[in-house]
This record gives structure tokens, sequence and C-alpha cells, in this order.
């Protein structure tokens, strides 16, 4: 399991929101590069990119701050955000991101997740934001009556590399990520499920990796998205890393 730092993109500044609302938003820095570049330096194996304004507007918006982060660190970089088409998953390619995060066009459009995991092997992940088990679409300002194991598994065997799972009610509120309802979906896929939302201290990394598989069906909890915690310091991001790294085979 790896910890992956979160860089959240609003109006091209490094921002924090809580529980995905744009007026709740924290600024952190005016310059994502060096943001990247920090998290990179303290060893950071992927860095995670949310294009927020995308996610509200249904197509990409902060190109330019994507760039300076593409530029300033040489670790693979994941990003979502407003990706609804083939074009614009391309165009971020063209950009040097390595892998594209689908969230609401995935529960509107399977089929398309589907046709981009067939055009591009191992780079398509999917997100899921879930506000009371219900999949949240459109910047989390609509709930579905979708549960979040009844759209996973809409992509078993479809070639989707990760679901990135998030708690919307745990997301930017330091109160522990919800690591029962991420195991109970990594247990029911045999995709590799991130864990999103609301990590803030060191022990929720512990239970976490104690909780990271192997299951029985092969599949393990593959990493934890942090971002608030970090960047208010109340998680030492280097020691995260230490943790995860030094755990026997990657769990605890």
């Amino acid at each position: 399991m790896i910890v992956i730092p979160a860089i959240d993109l609003k109006d091209g500044l490094c921002v924090r929101l809580f529980q995905g609302l744009m007026e709740r938003g924290t600024v952190y820095s005016d310059n994502p590069g060096a943001t990247a570049k920090r998290w990179a330096r303290e060893g950071a194996e992927r860095m995670h990119v949310v294009d927020l304004n995308g996610a509200f507007e249904g197509k990409p918006v902060n190109a330019e701050a994507i760039r300076e982060i593409r530029k300033a660190i040489d670790i693979p970089m994941q990003l979502g955000g407003g990706i609804r088409d083939m074009a614009t998953i391309q165009s971020y390619f063209d950009m040097g991101v390595d892998r594209a995060i689908i969230g609401s066009a995935a529960l509107r459009d399977p089929d398309f997740v589907k046709a981009a995991c067939r055009k591009f092997p191992d780079r398509i992940s999917v997100g899921i934001d879930a506000r009371d088990g219900r999949v949240a679409v459109e910047g989390w300002a609509e709930t579905s009556n979708v549960t979040t194991l009844e759209l996973a598994q809409k992509f078993e065997d479809a070639g989707v590399a990760e679901i990135i799972f998030t708690d919307i009610s745990r997301d930017g509120a330091l109160c522990g990520p919800n690591t029962e309802a991420t195991r109970q979906l990594a247990e029911a896929i045999t995709i590799p499920v991130i864990a999103s939302g609301g990590v803030s201290q060191l022990m929720d990394i512990r239970m976490l990796l104690a909780n990271a598989g192997p299951y029985a069906n092969g599949n393990r909890i593959s990493g934890v998205i942090t971002g608030k915690a970090i960047y208010d310091g109340r998680l030492s991001f280097p020691e995260a890393v230490r943790l995860t790294t030094d755990a026997p085979n990657g769990v605890g």
C-alpha cells in the first residue's frame, strides 16, 4: 500500500475543500508545481491531482496548473475532474499525465469507461465518490440511487486499473477514513482499491494497513490518498511513507 498526496486545483490554486463544498475551501498554495515538488521530495511515489473546476463544469479548466505539476515532478501522476470524453483523456496523456480518473462519466456512461480501458490499457482508473453509500457525481453536487458496489461491479474484467473510493462525509473532515466501507468494497471486487477521504493521523494509515489484504479474492487496498492533514501539518508525509514502506510486503 502506498500513500499518495493530493493536489486539488481551483482557479489555478492548490486548495482543500470540506466535504466537496467549493464555498468551503482553504487555499494552501498559489504554486502547484512547487507543491508537487515538495511531496515528491518527501517520498511520494505517485501524485493525485484533481481539477475541481473541471469536476463541476464537466470540462478541463486547470490545464496550465496541470502542466506546471507535470514539469515539476518525475513520478507518475494521476488526474481526475471533468473527464467526459476520449479527446480529453488523450490531451492529458499528451501532457504527460500517466493515468486518467473517470468519475461522473463512469456512472452516466459505463461503456465509455470500458472503451477507454481498451484504448489505453492500465491507464484508466474510476473514481467512486459516495454519500451514505450512494454514488455522487458532478463535483458531488448530485447523489444518485446507485450504490458504490453496484457501480464498481460494472467494471469487473473491463481493465480498470484501480477504483478510487471516497467517502464524502469524511473528505476534508479529518475524522479518519471509512476503513470498513473501503475494506468491504475491496473484498467484493477484484479491482485494487485506493482509499480517500478523512486521513488525519498516522493511526489512520495503520488501520488501513491492517485491513489492506490481500483478501480471499486476491484483491487488496493498494493505496491511500491524503490531503488536508499533510497541508495542515497534522500528518507528517515522510512518516506516513516510512510506515507503509517498512510494513512487511506492504501490509500491516
